[in-house]
This record gives structure tokens, sequence and C-alpha cells, in this order.
């Protein structure tokens, strides 16, 4: 058997043994009243379900795919309504970064860095954000194998952070479309680190729009249970008061309304399956 690490934020812990742990939120930063109502909510409905939780959301959305998306607020901007939801609920930050000098500045206020997708073999950053100290959220590019996750975890753990989460968020599988290899999650599990499944990104239609993405929200809870049922450490999922006027990445968001019986069904999946006697069926 191969141990699980306990990756410590905060007081939560994320473990693939543990009970799951949500990562939610915003896509991206619209305006500070939004992004203090979405908090909210998230932060009532998760205590009410005893859910660990931390809080997401990009301050500026660098891999766009027209000069005309929205990128959110900037970083200077962004960074002070992170730290206002923070003192407001007392809950953990999470956010990503696109360029290595925006590393330090985001640590000062999350205490999570994300690093996005596209960028997973930039070595640049990768070397900046594990000088942060902080813990780092590597999400696993559509591009890359699950086995390849042991090429960025390396390059981390030398560069002195072992401090680290994995994120699954769909694999490319010909044009515009995403699938999720569900024996992948066994392969990532192997490295010991705890394993996030972003139920949102896995759900996008890549193009499908033209100058941006689709997405098949109707799919989600569908695929959140499957997710969870393969005994990880947390569920990764962007929600948005009014999805169809969403800026960025609508057509994958769960409704804000809907995230309690949401999330009533994903934390009895997780309780279900991680009762279940492990079965050594090699």
């Amino acid at each position: 058997m191969i141990e699980q690490k306990n990756i410590s934020v905060k007081d939560i812990s994320l473990c693939n043994e543990n009970s799951f742990v949500l990562i939610g939120g915003l896509n991206v930063l619209e305006t500070m009243d939004m992004a203090l109502k979405v908090a909210e909510t998230f932060r009532e409905v998760t205590s009410r379900l005893q859910i660990p939780y931390i809080f997401k959301a990009s301050f500026d959305k660098a891999n766009r795919s027209s000069m005309d998306s929205f990128r959110g607020p900037g970083m200077e901007e962004g960074l002070r309504i992170l730290e206002e939801v923070k003192q407001a609920f007392e809950i953990p930050i999470l956010t990503d970064i696109h360029e290595p000098q925006q590393a330090e500045p985001a640590s000062e206020v999350a205490d999570v860095l994300q690093l996005p997708a596209f960028l997973s073999r930039q070595t640049d950053l990768v070397s900046a954000l594990a000088k942060t100290k902080a813990v780092i959220n590597i999400k696993k590019a559509q591009f890359l194998s699950p086995e390849e996750m042991g090429n960025i975890i390396k390059k981390f753990e030398v560069s002195g952070n072992k401090k680290l989460i994995l994120c699954e968020r769909g694999t490319s599988f010909g044009y515009n479309n995403l699938v999720v290899d569900m024996l992948g999650f066994k392969v990532m599990k192997k490295f010991g680190y705890p394993l996030v499944f972003d139920v949102t990104h896995s759900l996008q239609i890549p193009g499908g729009l033209g100058n941006s993405a689709a997405g098949r929200r109707e799919s989600i809870l569908e695929l959140g249970l499957a997710g969870l049922s393969q005994k990880i450490a947390g569920l990764f999922l962007e929600a948005h008061p009014d999805p169809d006027k969403a800026l960025c990445d609508g057509p994958s968001a769960l409704r804000l309304d809907q995230l309690e019986p949401f999330l009533e069904q994903m934390k009895a999946v997780d309780e279900l399956v991680k009762s279940f006697e492990t079965l050594d069926t090699a």
C-alpha cells in the first residue's frame, strides 16, 4: 500500500483517505459584491453540511481564446478582493498565477497557489511557485498522461516544496472535446499526494462557442458523483448566481442556488465509498 500524504491548509487536511474537501467559488472575480455573495453562500452551505471548504477565484484569466474575452480585475485589485473574502468569512483562499513574478505577492494572500494546466510544464513558473513555500495545486494539463504528472511533482520536490495537491481536469479527446479517464485517478493516487477532481472544467467543450468554450452543465451531477466514487481528497467546483450571464465559463458553472442539493449528493457518495474495504484485485 502506498502511503497517502496529508497536506494541511490552515486547519483543513487534504488526504485521499479523509472526507472530501471542497475547493469552490468563482471562475474569475467579477466584482467585490459578487465575490462576497458567492463566498457567503459556499461558506453557509459547507458549514451546514460539515464539508471542509477553500474558496477559489482567479484575478486574471490570461489564457483566453479572444482578445475580447473578460480576464478579470488584475492582480492588485483581485488580491484586494480575495483578502476581503478571506477576512470576512475566515476561509482559506486558492488562486492561480500565470507569471513567475506573480507568485510572491499572490502567496501573501492565498493559502493555496494554483499552477494552471496549460502552464504546468513551465519550469520557471514551477520554481517561482515552489519558492513561496505555499501549498500548490497542480492542474494536470489536458495533453498530459497521468503518469507524466510525476515529472512535475519531481520539479517541485527538487525545488524544496512537497506541499502538493494534484488536480484532474479532463483530457483532450480529439478536437473540441474533453473526457475524464477514471483509470487515471488510480495512477495519480499512486504518487501519494491528495487528488482533487475539477468537475467544472472537465465539462468544457474547448472552442465550442467559436471564440470561447462551451460547456455541459447538464452533466455536472453525474460527473461529480463519478469522480468522488474514486476515493479522492477533494472536489473543485465553480458556481455562479446566473451562469448564463457569467463573464467567463458560464456554460460549465453550477447554478449557485443548486449548491446545497448538489453537495448533499457528493457528500453521500464520498462517505459511502470510503466506508468500503479496499479490495486488491491485482
